[in-house]
């Protein structure tokens, strides 16, 4: 069953953060782009799993082309971000726990190993991946506007000072930097290390926060949030991983 709900989750990942586009995201009130996302879903979840003809992969379609309807026209938030991708992750385990053997019945398990957990577990870690650094873009950034939002006077002219100076897509690209590296070091049993990642950032913030406690709480807030959605995402990684068969590759001889 770990393996299904892997491999599901992997396509649910490439489909929603990869795949989808943002004219995709924007347009899925319109029933034909709607129906794109779903055959895509379909499409990635046949491809993560190695199986073609499958009941069980098309009703996981239509139930997440059916909670994407509901949130095309739900408030935006991060709230509602959370909640769309708790429900399709039930989704997932739901589809796992009823059809257990859709991966040891596709085409990679039926590959000789160590191909087939090797695949398995390059699933998981490439889903954790863009889970903890593109999902967390976006889970940051709703976050971000929510803090930004109800103080549209000061703060809104502070932050847009500060973004002014800056580079245009400046600290998209540190979330997406900082995330990565704490997704790596937490992958590669150094954990300690994201200490001073923390030290490094708040050292360069410095200069620019020091004197505005409002951009510096919205700093601060910010920086916690990626930070603590990418620890998070990179542990619940690991600890799936630990579930999966474990990889057996023969020692080279001498």
């Amino acid at each position: 069953m770990i393996a299904t709900f892997v491999a599901l989750l992997a396509a649910h990942v490439t489909a929603d953060f990869v795949l989808q586009t943002r004219w995709i995201a924007l347009r899925k009130t319109h029933p034909g782009v709607l129906f794109l996302h779903g055959a895509l879903v379909l499409l990635s979840a046949q491809a993560a799993v190695g199986v073609i003809a499958s009941p069980a992969l098309v009703w996981l379609a239509l139930v997440h082309m059916a909670i994407d309807a509901i949130k095309a026209r739900s408030p935006r938030g991060t709230m509602a971000f959370l909640i769309d991708q708790a429900a399709h992750g039930v989704t997932v385990l739901a589809v796992a726990i009823w059809q257990p053997g859709l991966w040891s019945g596709g085409y990679w398990a039926s590959l000789p190993a160590p191909a087939s957990p090797l695949i398995l577990h390059g699933m998981l870690i490439l889903a954790g991946f863009v889970l903890a650094v593109r999902a967390g873009g976006f889970v940051v950034g709703l976050l971000m506007e929510a803090q930004v939002a109800p103080a549209v006077s000061d703060l809104l002219v502070r932050t847009t000072t500060i973004q002014i100076r800056g580079l245009p897509e400046g600290g998209l690209t540190i979330g997406w930097l900082e995330r990565s590296l704490i997704f790596i070091l937490i992958l590669t049993g150094q954990p300690g290390a994201i200490g001073f990642l923390i030290a490094a950032k708040s050292i360069l913030r410095f200069g620019t926060v020091t004197e505005d406690r409002a951009a510096s709480e919205y700093v601060i807030i910010g920086t916690l949030a990626s930070f603590g959605w990418a620890i998070g995402v990179t542990l619940a990684m690991v600890w799936l991983r630990s579930l999966l068969p474990p990889l057996e590759i023969t020692p080279r001889l001498p």
